[in-house]
């Protein structure tokens, strides 16, 4: 009789459960019972590990093998736990000391030649194995880089199990080689990269700095939408752009990630964890340090948006843009479920999808950017625009954006169409000029956010705005008469006030003016306040 056990883990969305695997040999008739709530492709490890040992080199013990997985009521799945009941088995059969693999953690699926293969989720894996108390880990070589990344653990990456037994028996290591033909992609990173995850949901990797990069000097015009982007990215205040086609609204939001300042340690491993879950993570880049854009087509569903699919859900487009920018161009073309769908993470933070097979809790905090064209043609309120589009469809069109949903976006800018002495003027500002504005900007509400939960302007409650952090006095005068009229509902007063709070921040006042507010209630509601909109006029 014997018996061992090691340790992995089992990811929910990227909440990681430590997970003892024991393995326990009996005399009796030869066979190999896998328990613990296994699913199928977990299930099938029992022949993955039988024929990576034997073709390892060890001997497959021929007695009764029972292997678990502690605790079995979490539903656990995926081929990463391959490496670990492997030498929990050769630790039951004492051909490894099973005190040598008690304190380890273990990640990695095994190939049938005995191959370490990479899995998704590694980061989110391992910083659960941190936060549990484990400073050992062993990874597939192609991710050690990404296990790394987390502070005080020890991460080996092997190759072949053949050179894990090697290293825990005091063995020679066996080299194990790769002959790739020049040119040729490692067939080994596949495992790092689910097919199409991507694609549906619209995550892009934007050039860095330097060539390449969109610049926001190459838009032409549109002074308002310039400087409402600009707001946006120093307060992380939610955007909607209204104009006809080609007036630059998708140019805009690709240049808007390059206005937000690079993550930080912190905020880099959250990205970088929902990536690698979601199997969207570059081979070869272990940490994402520049804010991610994400910009799905206008037939995502709901579960593509916010999370879901079968089995444990997924992380949806909401979750890949975290602490970054989630783009919906034509807006009033998405399903209106899925978009009400996003009334919840734009206020907390976060996505709770609940499925049968379980419930996931996803970090969602990112900056919106709705964009639309006034009517289904494209042309209405156009000088000698020709729109044949009658009234009601008009009203239709432009109410398929529910009022819920639009009372949580801070901004709201006419993009109007470009004349050509815009088009061959000169051009605007560069990212790069407003980028340091808006840092700056940032330092400010940092510095009075300082012992507060919150980082941004749009994250602070309204009541603190109210009582802590008070505008001029008469400074609302004429934000509190918009809301006396209807025009403003109680949290679209709070929004003026967050956006207020950003505008004076990158004006430089201590706190805000009454042209900062009639400058917020302008963004807000598109109705004009005698102040002047445009960027650098702060």
């Amino acid at each position: 009789m014997g018996f061992a056990r090691t340790c992995s883990v089992a990811l929910v969305g990227v909440e990681g459960v430590v997970v003892e695997v024991q393995a326990d040999l009996e005399p009796g008739v030869a066979a190999f019972a896998l328990v613990g709530l296994p699913d199928k492709s977990l299930v099938e490890s029992r022949d993955r590990v039988r024929a990576a040992v034997v073709n390892s080199g060890a001997a497959w013990p021929q007695k009764k093998l029972t292997v678990g997985l502690s605790p079995a009521s979490v539903p656990k799945g995926g081929s990463g736990f391959d490496l670990a009941v492997a030498c929990a088995v050769l630790g039951a059969a004492e051909r490894i000391d099973p005190r040598e693999i008690a304190d380890l953690m273990m990640i990695g699926e095994l190939g049938l030649d005995g191959r370490v293969r990479p899995v998704r989720g590694v980061l989110p894996a391992v910083l659960a194995a941190a936060e549990a108390g484990y400073r050992q880990v062993v990874v597939p070589e192609q991710t050690a880089a990404e296990a790394a990344l987390v502070p005080g653990v020890s991460v080996l990456g092997v190759r072949s199990l053949r050179q894990l037994i090697a290293v825990l028996t005091d063995e020679p290591v066996p080299e194990e080689d790769e002959p790739l033909e020049a040119g040729r992609p490692d067939p080994m990173l596949a495992g790092l990269t689910m097919p199409g995850a991507g694609m549906g949901t619209g995550v892009a990797a934007l050039p860095g700095a330097g060539a390449g990069r969109p610049d926001l000097a190459e838009v032409a015009g549109q002074r308002a939408a310039r400087a409402a982007l600009e707001v946006a990215a120093a307060g992380g205040h939610h955007l909607f752009l209204v104009g006809p086609p080609g007036a630059g609204k998708t140019m805009l939001a690709e240049r808007l990630p390059g206005l937000l300042p690079p993550l930080t340690r912190q905020e880099a491993l959250e990205v970088t964890a929902v990536h690698s879950v979601a199997g969207v993570l570059p081979p070869g880049q272990p940490l994402v340090e520049t804010p991610p854009y994400c910009a799905p087509h206008h037939s995502a569903t709901m579960a593509a948006l916010v999370g879901g699919g079968n089995g444990l859900p997924r992380p949806g487009a909401v979750s890949l843009a975290h602490r970054g920018l989630l783009f919906l161009d034509e807006a009033p073309e998405f399903s209106g479920r899925a978009l009400d769908a996003l009334r919840q993470p734009l206020e907390s933070g976060h996505v709770v999808v609940a499925r049968s097979a379980g419930m996931m809790r996803m970090p969602a905090r990112f900056l919106l950017m709705l964009a639309a064209n006034p009517c289904p043609c494209g042309r209405h309120g156009l000088l000698g625009d020709g729109c044949e589009c009658s009234p009601s469809t008009v009203r239709r069109y432009q109410s398929r954006l529910s009022g819920p949903l639009l009372d949580r976006v801070d901004l709201r800018v006419r993009v109007e169409a470009v004349s050509r002495a815009e088009l061959t003027g000169a051009g605007g500002e560069s990212t790069a000029a407003v980028a340091a504005r808006v840092r700056e900007a940032r330092e400010r509400a940092a510095a009075r956010l300082a012992d507060t939960p919150w980082r941004l302007n749009s994250e602070v409650p309204g009541h603190e705005l109210r009582t802590r952090w008070q505008a001029c006095p008469g400074a609302l005068r004429e934000a509190e008469r918009d809301m006396e009229r209807g025009l403003l509902t109680a949290r679209g007063l709070d929004r003026v006030l967050r956006v207020a709070w950003t505008v004076a921040d990158l004006a430089g006042h201590d706190r805000p003016l009454a042209p900062d507010v009639a400058q917020a209630l302008q963004l807000r509601t598109g109705v004009t306040r005698g102040v002047p909109v445009g960027a650098g006029e702060y």
